[in-house]
């Protein structure tokens, strides 16, 4: 049983390595694995299978501590530096309509399947409601946001590892079977979009425009360029935890009522503060960063964070409470059914379904390969929305939140 927390992270970085290096194979296995099996997946998994075999303990390990207070508010400036917010709205207003039609359905969507638990099915889940309303706000992060936004409502809302390993299970097996059925879609978008009564020759254009965006700001980075990336990113980070730590105290002081809006959580202003921050610096030219890859090691500190949470998995979970995953269908059913009703009325073709549903679902992770799956050019469409989805994740998570803390 390892307990060194610095073996721990050279295991972790070495199966990230490994799994990165499979997954850019070219051979049929691989290929066929991770389109099964997700790179986030296996990057949750993995992780698991040491800490449920009692390979790993991670009982005293401080890793998550690190990469939740130091990684997770710097990736969250980097990732939402590089919102082009001009750019996005040059898609179109379909491509935010149905990017914002996603975040409300699954806004509201975890308070429905909730109330359909509650008054249907209340036999069916082994936990306490409100105990259960907390978990649901991690997928609420995870589905509109990411894996920053999904640690951020885990300890905004102070959720049980337990229970938050399996709000994990209900989260990636949903979003993944959601996921396939959008890759499926794809080879039948023109039939699809025949029925939804959509005009897709605006596709042409954005494919057109983001090729000549990508050309005008991609370039070598420099060391330069990567030590100035870090410095915004971590000086942004120390400055959000200077001002996460003035304003929680003055609330604790002056407005301890507030408490149960977790607006005394040090860690919830924090998230605030770097996430504000850095969409304030995107209107700035920093956000020319991005072409030297500010959002890629952004990406990467995403990816150790997914590490660390994947150590407090339990991959026995998914079978202790079946129930669960009848909340995440449901869940999930609304957010689609929200998706289709608005694609047919507002006549958006499917592409705008698809990326929309993944840019909040999937994130950063898969928005770009449903994308690309429509043209390897549209790839930087579902990065600029997912990245849209970093920004506002965590405001629509903790709405969601708090409206099912309401509800129970």
């Amino acid at each position: 049983m390892i307990t060194n927390d610095a073996v721990i992270f050279g295991i972790l970085i070495t199966i990230l390595g490994i799994v990165f290096y499979t997954s850019n194979l070219k051979s049929k296995f691989w290929k066929r694995f991770y389109t099964v099996f997700p790179v986030i997946l296996v990057c949750y998994f993995f992780p698991s299978f040491f800490n449920s075999t009692g390979i790993i303990d991670s009982s005293n390990s401080n890793l998550y501590f690190v990469a939740s207070r130091y990684l997770l508010p710097c990736s969250l400036v980097l990732l939402t530096l590089s919102v082009d917010l001009k750019e996005i709205l040059k898609l179109g207003p379909k491509a935010i309509i149905m990017f914002l039609t996603g975040t409300i359905g699954i806004l509201l969507g975890g308070p429905f399947a909730l109330l359909i638990i509650i008054n249907f099915f209340p036999d069916i889940i082994n936990f306490d409601f409100n105990e259960l309303g907390r978990g649901m706000t991690t997928i609420a992060g995870s589905w509109i946001g990411g894996g920053a936004n999904q640690a951020a409502m885990m300890e905004v809302f102070n959720v049980d590892s337990n229970l938050f390993s399996k709000m994990v299970a209900v989260d990636i097996i949903c979003a993944n079977v959601l996921l396939a059925f959008l890759l499926i879609g794809v080879n039948k978008s023109k039939k699809i979009d025949k029925k939804l009564n959509a005009n897709s020759s605006a596709i042409e254009d954005i494919k057109k425009r983001i090729e000549s965006y990508n050309q005008s700001i991609t370039r070598i980075p420099e060391l330069r360029d990567l030590i100035f990336i870090l410095s915004i990113g971590f000086g942004i980070t120390g400055l959000s935890h200077l001002l996460s730590d003035i304003i929680s105290n003055f609330i604790s002081l002056n407005f301890s009522y507030l408490e149960k809006y977790s607006l005394t959580s040090n860690f919830f202003w924090l998230v605030i503060f770097s996430t504000s921050i850095g969409v304030a610096l995107s209107f700035t030219r920093l956000r020319k960063l991005e072409g030297a890859g500010s959002s890629k090691m952004g990406s990467i500190f995403i990816y150790i964070l997914v590490l660390t949470i994947g150590l407090k998995m339990d991959l026995l979970a998914i079978f202790q409470n079946p129930g669960l995953f009848l909340l995440g269908f449901i869940w999930i059913g609304f957010h689609v059914a929200l998706l289709i009703i608005v694609a047919k009325f507002i006549r958006a073709p499917f592409f705008f379904v698809a990326v929309g549903s993944q840019a909040n679902v999937g994130g950063a992770a898969s928005a770009p390969v449903v994308a690309a799956a429509f043209h390897p050019s549209l790839a930087a469409v579902g990065v600029l929305l997912a990245v849209l989805g970093y920004a506002v994740g965590t405001y629509a998570a903790y709405i969601c939140g708090i409206i099912m803390q309401n509800l129970v």
